[in-house]
């Protein structure tokens, strides 16, 4: 009886899962609420770095970051992207791409601001003068990489739950940056004056703006390991019938020009 009881107990609570999985509402990339928020919450940590930086630019939106990081969000896998070493497949453009990944259940309680803040609050564990950790803070150094000034973020949802976290339907959010953050024993940032007084252009709020920088640019590219529906959409609905049309294209002329060289029984 009491391997009854946890069986129905364990189906009643995977049956209140799905149901409440199904009904969950997630922002796409494209969501310009969640770009801005996704924005703004970066931006507020860079201006709020302690002591103050002198060359820290501002971060705006890159759409191609996003759609590498909604690519390795849907894996579903608690870990950093295996092709970060690997920039060509990371990104069309830039040379080099960092990454923070957040994951948690239930997907229901997914709020952007505090997975980013989760970040943040790695500051803690961060001693400038020494520029080491007393604990992990490496997700904090990237989000106030002062060279770092673009960012794509995504969260997706995992009902059969996320590897090496939980097996419950999950989320996982992740944000790419460039240029990727975290190069060995250097400070995420320089102090060496008052807040923009490095800035070669403009000044907002503690960060150093330029208009070229700045500008969101748009992509028709995608990774090659994305493993979205889409890419096996485009492959279903225009490789292959474009293959199946050349074949009997193929097939055609050779028949037209080569009547005899077909034999019927």
């Amino acid at each position: 009886m009491v391997l009854v009881v946890a069986t129905t107990v364990w189906w009643t609570w995977t049956v209140l899962d799905v149901a409440a999985t199904s009904s969950v509402k997630l922002p796409q990339i494209s969501d310009r609420a969640f770009i801005d928020e996704c924005v703004t919450e970066h931006n507020k940590a860079r201006t709020s770095v302690s002591p103050p930086a002198s060359n820290m630019l501002y971060m705006t939106w890159d759409e191609g970051l996003a759609v590498t990081a909604r690519a390795w969000a849907k894996h579903c896998t608690f870990e950093h992207n295996i092709y970060l070493d690997d920039a060509r497949r990371m990104h069309p453009t830039f040379s080099s791409v960092g990454e923070n990944i957040w994951t948690g259940h239930p997907p229901s309680e997914f709020v952007l601001k505090n997975a980013i803040k989760h970040w943040v609050d790695e500051k803690m564990f961060y001693n400038y003068s020494e520029n080491s950790c007393s604990n992990m803070c490496g997700h904090y150094t990237q989000v106030v990489w002062d060279q770092t000034y673009k960012v794509g973020c995504a969260v997706e949802l995992c009902p059969n739950g996320v590897r090496q976290f939980d097996h419950r339907p999950s989320v996982l959010f992740v944000c790419n940056y460039s240029p990727g953050g975290n190069l060995n024993g250097r400070r995420p940032y320089e102090s060496r004056g008052a807040p923009c007084s490095e800035c070669e252009d403009s000044c907002e709020n503690k960060l150093c703006r330029n208009k070229e920088r700045d500008t969101e640019r748009r992509y028709t590219w995608r990774p090659d390991w994305d493993p979205s529906p889409e890419t096996r959409y485009l492959d279903i609905l225009v490789v292959r019938p474009v293959a199946l049309i050349c074949t009997f294209l193929a097939a055609y002329a050779a028949h037209y020009f080569y009547p005899n060289a077909f034999c019927y029984e």
